[in-house]
């Protein structure tokens, strides 16, 4: 990889950014409720055109946006990182209809999405799903299951009904005119500096626009889904199979439980993560769009120590068929894995944005600060650790950058530098900010100081998206992959 530095334009739209942040969306931060979804904020982060970004930019961008959103409003980072999180899925790998479906709201900000990976007994070990995808009954006379008249056995007259009103709710969405559409103006001309300005940088910079209505016409990413006519179901013990219906589309019935899922229970749709073969470990599982509306999908919300939204799902016998795969059929854990070293480096850029509002904090505390006949900054102990926590950030960041470079790049050791850069960026900002709230002392643990705030947020990012002992996993598998065995 060749040496970093980032390019004056690259430079100035942080700096804007930071600035619109400051500007615009921390105050909408400040009167969201901890824990919910903040649609307000949310739909800021689509007017600015920054929602629009996460289908138009490459690692890199995403980490500067993250970084910068992170510096000056970590809930407005949060919000902007989860849209993309959910969403990515379906830019990358969803048909053309669901990308027209989903991809314009979340851009504008009217729709949440969540990303469903996690469950109570596979968190860091996500081969080991235990959410179900079990073939519908529904195909002819004499496919187990399935009643002579061609009723489902086992369901009650109430679920079929609400299976019947997803049915008819299916084929009115997709029936002409019912598809949300985008309105956008265009951009105001502005001088550099001001407001309209600085959002006129982020939503024109880079050719954004044309990359975008290139993805809304379904001309980006591929065109995925499974065929149709798939065996039916086999007998009780075998790989559970989708059963092929009248009307030629592949269904299943997902059970099993989602745990910790940032989002849940408010977002409007899910990248679902189930098991379609049992017993085939990653090999197994199949990636689906679950909108909140389908019937045996409920969730709450779990009291977590992090300020966003993290809640629990439950799925019973929610419907699913061909249309709601994302990618292939057991093919899903690419799409897993995929979507997780583009988000990773940017999970470290985040944490590099509070390690770096940590660190600017402590400069001016320590500099005014009166202690033992001078300022903090006087004794030799306190500078030489604000010089390590600096040390250390700007290491990380360039771990990061150098991580995303290589991700935009294609670089065949993506996971490894990945990891390496959320691992190294995460356990950095963990150190940052709690020495700046050891070098503050009290003061940086009353509620609604910046330090109270950071302390809170920086604990989450070393387990979520893989633990930091899962990127150690990781980093080891792709070192030792290069190493012959004589």
């Amino acid at each position: 990889m060749p040496a970093f530095s980032l390019e004056p334009s690259q430079t100035a739209r942080c700096a804007e950014l930071r600035a619109l942040a400051e500007e615009r969306l921390r105050p909408l931060a400040e009167k969201g409720e901890p824990g919910r979804v903040n649609r307000p904020l949310v739909a800021e982060l689509g007017r600015l055109g920054l929602l629009e970004r996460l289908f138009t930019s490459g690692a890199l961008d995403l980490c500067l946006m993250r970084e910068s959103l992170a510096q000056a409003c970590t809930e407005a980072e949060t919000a902007l990182a989860l849209q993309g999180l959910g969403a990515h899925p379906v830019h990358a790998h969803g048909t053309p209809a669901q990308r027209e479906r989903w991809l314009p709201a979340v851009s504008e900000g009217s729709a949440v999405a969540a990303f469903a990976l996690s469950e109570p007994g596979a968190g860091s070990d996500a081969a080991a799903l235990g959410l179900r995808a079990e073939g519908e009954p529904g195909g002819p006379v004499g496919t187990p299951g399935v009643r002579a008249e061609g009723e489902p056995v086992g369901r009650g007259a109430a679920e079929q009904s609400g299976v019947a009103r997803w049915e008819r709710g299916r084929a009115d969405s997709e029936a002409p005119g019912a598809r949300v559409e985008t309105q956008r103006s265009g951009s105001e001309s502005a001088a550099p500096g001001s407001q309209a300005g600085r959002e006129s940088v982020w939503q024109g910079a880079e050719g954004a626009r044309a990359g975008w209505e290139s993805v809304r016409r379904g001309a980006a990413g591929p065109s995925a889904g499974p065929s149709a006519g798939l065996e039916p179901g086999s007998a009780a013990g075998a790989p559970a199979r989708p059963v092929a219906v009248a009307d030629g589309a592949s269904r299943w019935r997902l059970t099993g439980e989602k745990c910790w899922i940032s989002n849940a229970p408010e977002a409007d749709f899910y990248t679902v993560f189930a098991r379609t073969t049992p017993g085939a470990g990653a090999r197994g599982v199949t990636a689906f769009l679950v909108p909140a509306d389908r019937p045996g999908l409920t969730g709450t919300a779990l009291d977590m120590l992090s300020p966003h939204p993290i809640g629990a799902l439950a799925f019973d016998a929610v419907p699913v068929s061909a249309d709601d795969v994302l990618g292939e059929v057991d093919r899903g854990f690419r799409v897993a894995m995929g979507t997780l070293n583009l988000f990773r480096p940017s999970v470290g850029a985040f944490a590099v944005g509070m390690a770096q509002a940590a660190l600017e904090a402590t400069l001016a505390h320590t500099a005014r600060r009166d202690a033992f006949g001078g300022k903090l900054r006087d004794l030799q102990s306190v500078a030489h650790t604000v010089a390590e926590m600096a040390l250390r950030t700007d290491a990380a960041r360039l771990m990061v950058y150098a991580a995303a470079t290589a991700y935009d790049e294609g670089a065949p050791d993506v996971p490894k530098r990945a990891a390496m850069a959320k691992l190294l960026a995460t356990e950095t900002a963990q150190y940052v900010v709690d020495t700046a709230v050891q070098l503050h002392g009290a003061r940086a643990l009353q509620r609604g100081h910046l330090l109270e705030h950071l302390y809170r947020e920086v604990r989450a990012p070393r387990i979520y998206e893989g633990a930091s002992e899962v990127q150690r996993g990781i980093i080891a598998k792709e070192l030792y992959a290069d190493v012959e065995v004589s």
